[in-house]
């Protein structure tokens, strides 16, 4: 099927149709195959490490790159060879990009400036959207004069003036401490609920994907290793990177016995048997595979407690978090992660032994890296 016969997402503000990209006509794709939507108000985060092809699809989706292959299409219309400043998104790099000569509400009005709005009504939706990023009281202040945090805001605030189909986020708190960025997190969420735009988001910060996105698509290589809801990445990873790449697992290499009805029987690599959630393993014999146990599915035991799964260990350290208290265990053959509560588990030191145990569940069973 050509671009132009392709059924066009009429819904969906922002679409990648499998879009490619590379440098050159011999060289490496740095993008394979992308397609996503991005619809009505809806938050939708590209997460993967560097060098996954995040900033080039956006790069791509704002206009400042050509694709090699594939459409990009904005409410139904086909924009791939339009130029950045013919499509109606709005963008915030890391840096910010803000102008030193202007105020803070010259900045905010530049995009409207652009569009020729007049100048009453470009002052009178600058102050408008100050006034929704906090900042109406900075408005006459140059960037130099403001936080990190507040020039965020400002760049925010520039970008969302004109009223965009999309506003796109290319690793915007990157630059930001742990508390600002945990802070402006919240504020570009409410942000976000207050104007109703569409959200395009890039980062490699798991948490800060898990906690602001509707949909999370996880990149590697350049290609879209699996896409969904926050829950359903996190509790269903596609294959062994997605499950290591958003959180924390433990992967232990098993091999499938025995698979009926979504159970399957596994053999551990000390030998042990376990029961665990098989949701393609087939029909069982002896398929080489890994099965993948977040920390916080699987518990300590205490002395006369059972679960479907129990496993003898040896407690190598225990960390004391606040929350939570993160135990590192030998069993089944390798170093176990358990996260628990502070006052989960029994009083053991290291080198003891206690007994680890999980349901069946609990784990999921992925194909071998």
């Amino acid at each position: 099927m050509n671009a132009a016969s392709r059924p066009r997402p009429a819904d969906a503000y922002l679409a990648l149709d499998r879009v490619w990209k590379a440098y050159g006509p011999a060289a490496e794709p740095v993008v394979r195959d992308i397609s996503f939507e991005v619809g009505q108000g809806q938050f939708v985060t590209l997460l993967g490490p560097s060098g996954s092809g995040k900033t080039t699809t956006l790069m791509m989706a704002a206009g400042f790159e050509a694709p090699t292959r594939g459409c990009i299409f904005a409410r139904g219309r086909d924009v791939s060879a339009l130029p950045a400043n013919q499509r109606e998104f709005g963008v915030v790099f890391q840096g910010y990009a803000l102008f030193p000569h202007m105020s803070v509400r010259e900045n905010v009005e530049f995009p409207l400036r652009m569009r020729r709005v007049d100048g009453h009504e470009r002052r009178r939706r600058a102050m408008d959207m100050l006034d929704k990023v906090g900042l109406a009281a900075f408005a006459e202040r140059r960037p130099r004069e403001l936080s990190g945090g507040q020039q965020q805001r400002v760049a925010l605030a520039r970008a969302l003036a004109f009223q965009p189909d999309v506003l796109l986020l290319d690793e915007p708190l990157g630059a930001l401490d742990k508390k600002m960025r945990e802070t402006l997190q919240g504020e570009i969420k409410d942000i976000q609920r207050k104007t109703g735009v569409s959200v395009l988001f890039i980062t490699h910060d798991q948490e800060e994907a898990m906690m602001m996105s509707d949909v999370i698509c996880v990149m590697e290589s350049g290609r879209i290793a699996q896409s969904g809801s926050p829950e359903d990445i996190y509790n269903h990873p596609a294959d062994a990177f997605v499950a290591t790449f958003l959180g924390e697992t433990n992967l232990m290499p098993c091999e499938v016995r025995r698979a009926d009805q979504g159970i399957a029987t596994v053999r551990m690599a000390n030998g042990a048997s376990c029961l665990a959630r098989s949701d393609d393993a087939g029909p069982g014999g002896a398929a080489p595979m890994v099965l993948s146990l977040r920390p916080e599915r699987l518990r300590l035991l205490a002395p006369h407690e059972t679960a479907d799964n129990v496993a003898d260990a040896e407690l190598v350290e225990r960390v004391f978090l606040g929350q939570q208290v993160r135990y590192t265990v030998r069993a089944l053959g390798q170093m176990v992660i358990v996260i628990g509560g502070p006052s989960d588990g029994p009083p053991v030191g290291a080198g003891e032994g206690l007994r680890i145990g999980w349901s069946r569940d609990a784990g999921q069973l992925l194909a071998t890296l």
